[in-house]
């Protein structure tokens, strides 16, 4: 009697550890189950994230940036297109002022210095316009010097940037190459030297080095007719709208550069009947480039939700994939 109740305990004991056994295997089943992670459950953190953007997105295309300004001190450039006579003297000394070589390589094929446009060779250029009305005009091409520059805000290291007295730089130590700031300028300054083992970016910087030094640029100072001038910005802003005052019937009406993509620090007067589309200045309405961009921009990175939602996506990705290889079965669908 003694041993079989000893074998009615063991079996009972027994009995008892199997059915918590399998309550345990239930159990983590179910919490195996339940810690999976779901495509419902994935969608729904994309769907998250992706509204997060989107709101980040809109509060900062309705809250534009802070509108920039030109420095006190700022400098720049007045061209008046009637006093223009072509001479091409501002071309000839801003290469020498910046070291520049001839361009013989123009599809005139010409021995002499004769650029058709701004190149890796020229940073200044006269152009000459045709009307059908046989009128023709002069037209001063270099760097706009702009208060909100399209070059330096797609700069990723900045080396396109705003220095003393506003005059956009160049710092050669910091480019990288990318060519983005060709892309950008609205007005299709930046040039690019295709020809060497050691490209740099080409542009006006207003002699810059000569500015340092008290001097002026070098294409102010060779132009016989004082068709262009170099001042202070607010100087040369109310010269030209005295100029407009003054002989209406002489001028165009208007000073291209005022409030032009945001303002430019290379101002313009053309004649009367000569808009400044004819000279081949872009209509850019007074916003900056930069300005809607850097908006867009700005919202997708605010508070680093793209990559969040980056890594919801590639989360959702390796469930599938983990799914399909038969991981995930019992999973929810």
């Amino acid at each position: 009697m003694r041993r079989t109740s000893q074998y009615a305990s063991v079996a009972r004991l027994a009995g008892a550890a199997h059915r918590r056994s399998r309550c345990d295997a239930g159990f983590m089943k179910r919490s195996t189950r339940d810690m999976s992670p779901t495509r419902r459950s994935v969608l729904k953190g994309i769907a998250s994230a992706a509204t997060l953007a989107a709101t980040g997105a809109s509060k900062a295309i309705a809250a534009p940036l802070r509108r920039k300004t030109p420095p006190a001190d700022a400098v720049g450039l007045l061209y008046d297109a009637t006093r223009c006579i072509g001479c091409q003297a501002c071309v000839v000394k801003c290469k020498e002022a910046n070291g520049l070589p001839p361009d013989t390589g123009t599809p005139r094929g010409v021995l002499y210095d004769a650029p058709d446009d701004l190149n890796a060779k020229t940073k200044n250029i006269i152009k000459l316009y045709k009307g059908e009305d046989g009128r023709t005009s002069f037209m001063k091409v270099q760097c706009m010097q702009c208060v909100d520059p399209a070059c330096a805000s797609v700069c990723m290291i900045s080396a396109l940037h705003k220095g003393p007295r506003g005059i956009v730089e160049w710092d050669p130590d910091k480019c990288v190459g990318c060519r983005y700031c060709m892309t950008a300028c609205p007005f299709n300054v930046p040039k690019y030297e295709w020809n060497t083992a050691f490209p740099k970016i080409v542009k006006c910087e207003m002699c810059r080095h000569l500015v340092a030094k008290g001097g002026i640029p070098a294409c102010v100072a060779a132009c016989p007719r004082e068709a262009v001038i170099f001042g202070g910005l607010e100087t040369l802003r109310a010269d030209a709208k005295g100029r407009i005052a003054r002989e209406p019937e002489r001028y165009f009406p208007k000073v291209y550069g005022d409030t032009d993509g945001g303002g430019t620090q290379v101002l313009y007067l053309s004649a009367a009947g000569i808009p400044f589309g004819k000279l081949g200045l872009p209509e850019l309405g007074d916003d900056p480039v930069p300005e809607l961009t850097e908006s867009l921009t700005h919202a997708v990175y605010q508070g680093f939700i793209a990559p969040v939602a980056l890594y919801a996506i590639l989360g959702f990705a390796v469930y599938r994939s983990w799914r399909n290889q038969g991981l995930g079965k019992g999973g929810e669908e």
